[in-house]
C-alpha cells in the first residue's frame, strides 16, 4: 500500500488517488478470485505511480527570471513574462522541461488577470497580464510551481526565487486649463514651448508627449522612441508643495497638477514631507513621480509655495493665491472628449502603450 505522503513535496492528485484506490480493489478481488486480476490491474497501476514517484524526485526548483512591467500609473495594464532557467545559470531554459501549474504571487496593490495558469515549464515564456491598483513599491513573486507527471498522478510544489518590483506611480486626472492658466502667463512660456535645440533619442518612457515620438527610429527599432530636447528654462516656474494626511488623494492631485504644468512647458519645483525636486519640461519625470510614490502624511514642508495641496482621506484643496479649489470639482471640470481630456483611451488601459492622437497619461478611479 502506497501513503499518502511519498515525501514532504510529492502527493498523489486526483487522479493517483483514483489509481491507488483502484489498485486497492483490484487487490482485494485478487485475492479472493485469484490472481489475474492482480496483474491485470494493481501492477500496471504500482508501475505508473512509480514512474511518477520518480520523475518528480529528480525535478530541482528552477529559477525564475521575470521581463518586468514598466513602472507606471495606477489603472494602468501591463504584461508580465517569466521565463525559466536551471539554478545557477545564466541562460533562460531547462535542461529537462516538466508541466505544471503556474501561480504568480503578488502585492495587493496588483492585480493578475488570470493568477495561474497551465503550461510547460522551461520552454517559452509564460504571460501574465498585471494591472496597477494601489500606489507604492509593489512586489512580484515567489511563483509557486505545482509539478505534475506526464500521467498526472503525482505532484511537486516549488517556489521560486526571486521576489522583484515596480513602482506604482499616482494616478492622474485632468485639469482644466483655467485653473493651470491662472497660475501663469500663458505667453511667457511660448518660446519654451518650441524647444529648437536637440538633445538626443531615446525610448519612451510614462509621461512623454507624443508630438516627441520620432517615427523613423521607432518604425527601425520595432518600440516607441522618442526625441529629447535641452531644456529652455527661461520661462516663469511653479513651486508646488504638498502634505496633509490623506497621502493617497494629495499624492493623485500633485501627480495631476505638476505633470499638466511640465506639458505646459513649466519647470515644476515639487516640495513633499519627504523630499524635493525640481524637473523641467521636456526632462524625465521620473524623480518627482518617485516621489510622490512614496509620499508620505506629513505636514505641508512650504507653505508660500504658488500651489498648496493639502487634505484628507476625503478631501484634497488646493491652494493657489489666496484661491482654494477642491481636487474633485477640477476633475469634474474637464469634461470626456474635451481638449484638456487627457484621460487615456481604453486600449491604453489595457496594454500601458498610447494610441495615435492621445496624450500619454495615466486615469482610474481614486483611492
Amino acid at each position: 500500500m502506497l501513503p499518502d505522503r511519498f515525501t514532504p513535496e510529492i502527493r498523489p492528485t486526483r487522479r493517483g488517488r483514483s489509481v491507488v484506490a483502484v489498485c486497492l480493489f483490484a487487490a482485494a478481488m485478487a485475492w479472493i478470485a485469484g490472481p489475474r486480476a492482480l496483474n491485470a490491474v494493481v501492477a500496471p497501476g504500482i508501475v505508473g505511480l512509480a514512474a511518477a514517484y520518480l520523475q518528480l524526485r529528480g525535478l530541482e526548483a528552477p529559477r525564475v527570471v521575470r521581463d518586468l512591467p514598466p513602472d507606471a500609473h495606477v489603472g494602468t495594464t501591463h504584461e508580465l513574462r517569466l521565463r525559466f532557467a536551471d539554478a545557477g545559470e545564466a541562460a533562460a531554459g531547462l535542461s529537462d522541461p516538466f508541466l505544471a501549474r503556474i501561480t504568480e504571487r503578488v502585492d495587493d496593490g496588483l492585480e493578475l488577470e488570470q493568477p495561474a495558469v497551465e503550461a510547460t515549464v522551461g520552454t517559452g515564456e509564460v504571460r501574465f497580464d498585471v494591472t496597477y491598483r494601489r500606489r507604492g513599491e509593489r512586489s512580484l513573486g515567489p511563483t509557486e510551481l505545482v509539478a505534475t507527471d506526464v500521467f498526472g498522478l503525482l505532484s511537486r510544489e516549488f517556489d521560486c526565487e526571486p521576489v522583484d518590483s515596480v513602482l506604482v506611480y499616482p494616478e492622474r486626472h485632468p485639469i482644466p486649463e483655467q485653473f493651470r492658466f491662472g497660475l501663469y502667463d500663458h505667453e511667457d512660456v511660448g518660446t519654451s514651448r518650441q524647444r529648437d535645440e536637440f538633445d538626443q533619442l531615446r525610448e519612451y518612457e510614462e509621461g512623454d508627449s507624443l508630438r516627441d515620438i520620432h517615427w523613423p527610429a521607432t518604425a527601425r527599432k520595432d518600440e516607441l522612441i522618442v526625441k529629447e530636447f535641452v531644456a529652455d528654462v527661461q520661462g516663469p516656474s511653479v513651486s508646488i508643495s504638498v502634505g496633509g494626511r490623506g497621502a493617497d488623494r494629495n499624492a493623485t492631485a500633485a501627480t495631476s497638477v505638476a505633470l499638466a504644468l511640465l506639458e505646459d512647458g513649466l519647470p515644476v519645483a515639487l516640495s513633499a514631507p519627504n523630499g524635493r525636486v525640481e524637473t523641467f519640461p521636456g526632462g524625465d519625470p521620473r524623480q518627482l513621480l518617485e516621489l510622490l510614490t512614496r509620499l508620505p502624511r506629513g505636514e505641508v514642508p512650504d507653505p508660500d509655495a504658488d500651489v498648496v495641496i493639502e487634505g484628507t482621506h476625503r478631501r484634497t484643496q488646493i491652494r493657489t493665491d489666496g484661491e482654494t479649489h477642491r481636487f474633485d470639482q477640477l476633475r469634474e471640470a474637464v469634461a470626456p472628449g474635451s481638449v484638456d481630456d487627457r484621460t487615456e483611451k481604453p486600449a491604453e488601459m489595457r496594454t500601458g502603450k498610447p494610441t495615435p492622437g492621445a496624450v500619454p497619461a495615466a486615469d482610474g478611479g481614486e483611492q
